[in-house]
């Protein structure tokens, strides 16, 4: 392994759309024995007002924020389609090299042109000053923190739907995960699910409030299970 692949610090943008608890949870583990040698360089948002945008100002160092929301970019770029969008997002992205991104609340699907560009199998094409189009060098893995056990209740209003079911009969139990994100929703692979109990009777909020705490037991032991996965890969082809 070469001195700079081992000392340099891995670096992680995390793309919010609300509170920004999960990130905060990230924001406190950093450069622990938790996530050890980590530094989130971005924070990106598609809301202004997300109050993640404010934790993220707040952490020790500030770290710098973007902010890019899907209506706004589409009036102001004529003919842009939701792919362009997307391809933008990107562009911001990869433009940290990061070993990691992580969803963390992110309300936007994003969609091929943005895998395709994280993953290099299609370049950027070139804008501003750039000549050429260019593409990443290694394929960046991209997760997703979702409020739901694995096949069950992908997409939007996960925990009030999973609620809603324990109510009815219709599931005994609801959980979290974070996985890889893919061109299906919510389906790809899980790097870390855990169960999380339904108490009869209980209040929503209630449940929610469990519920979070264990996102953000989670969000922390994925980004350090795919970084150190990352830092393998890195070092063995180093030894090459």
């Amino acid at each position: 392994m070469s001195s700079s692949s081992s000392t340099r610090k891995r670096r992680i943008v995390v793309l919010i759309s609300g509170s920004g608890s999960n990130l905060q949870a990230l924001i406190d583990a950093q450069n622990t024995p938790a996530l050890p040698n980590c530094q989130i360089v971005r924070v990106i948002s598609n809301r202004k007002a997300a109050y993640g945008l404010t934790r993220a100002a707040n952490a020790l160092p500030p770290i710098p924020t973007s902010y890019l929301a899907l209506q706004p970019y589409l009036k102001s770029n004529l003919n842009a389609t939701r792919a362009d969008y997307d391809a933008e997002i990107a562009r911001m992205v990869v433009a940290e090299t990061p070993d990691l991104v992580m969803l963390a609340g992110w309300m936007h699907v994003l969609g091929e042109r943005f895998l395709d560009v994280v993953d290099g199998s299609k370049p950027l094409p070139p804008t501003g000053g750039e000549a050429n189009e260019w593409s990443v060098e290694k394929p960046i893995p991209v997760i997703n923190l979702h409020p739901a056990l694995p096949g069950a209740f992908d997409g939007s209003n996960a925990i009030e739907r999973a609620y809603d079911a324990f109510q009815k009969g219709e599931i005994e139990k609801a959980g979290v995960m974070v996985h890889r994100v893919i061109k299906e929703v919510d389906r790809g692979e899980p790097i870390v699910v855990r169960e999380v109990p339904m108490e009869k009777g209980e209040p929503l909020e209630k449940f929610e409030e469990r519920l979070h705490k264990t996102e953000w037991e989670i969000i922390v032991l994925a980004a350090a299970k795919v970084l150190d996965d990352v830092c393998k890969s890195t070092s063995n082809d180093d030894a090459v």
